[in-house]
């Protein structure tokens, strides 16, 4: 798939959204758009990867200083950055590569992805907490491990519906405005 050039201011914008979304007071956890944005700028960005990586990171990291803004001036609990982090922004990064295999005019390879993405964060995310010891931190048992797996569920099951949500807002917004306009390399 190639960028069309009327699609790139509102992909800017997308970008700036979504990061003013993700630090929204009493947003549901787990329920954010970083992961539709890496499946949507890898399926788009196929001929130019780097901005595959670099749009959810710009989002998140625009987030990130936001939250750090509002935690300095005690108005947040939550830190913009904090150790361990950069485990975070590299999963999310990669999930952009989920993109790269979606053959956008297949509903099963975009719904495959919208599942697979966030379940290999999922996965990896709660591992890193678990080893890392994040969280609450878990014992290093196969216990502890399944202990910090349940814990993630409530995020999983909103990153799941975020994904689809904002990953079809994505997509279908995408499809409109190339419709009928000239797409670029």
């Amino acid at each position: 798939m190639k960028i069309s050039r009327s699609v790139i201011a509102p992909l800017l914008l997308t970008i700036v959204a979504s990061a003013l979304y993700r630090i929204m007071p009493n947003r549901p956890m787990g329920f954010a758009p970083q992961i539709a944005i890496a499946l949507f700028s890898g399926a788009i960005c196929m001929n130019n990867k780097k901005w595959a990586f670099a749009m959810p990171l710009i989002s998140m990291f625009i987030s990130d200083l936001f939250f750090e803004a509002l935690y300095l001036n005690h108005l947040t609990d939550y830190q913009g950055f904090y150790s361990g982090q950069w485990l975070n922004y590299i999963l999310i990064a990669g999930l952009a590569a989920f993109g790269f295999l979606i053959q956008t005019k297949k509903v099963a390879s975009v719904a495959l992805a919208f599942l697979a993405a966030p379940t290999t964060y999922f996965i990896l995310s709660n591992f890193s907490v678990w080893a890392f010891g994040g969280g609450w931190n878990r014992p290093k048992t196969f216990t502890g491990l399944m202990q910090c797996y349940v814990d993630g569920v409530p995020f999983y099951s909103n990153s799941i519906l975020a994904t689809c949500i904002f990953g079809a807002v994505l997509f279908g917004a995408y499809s409109v405005f190339t419709k009928n306009n000239k797409v670029i390399a």
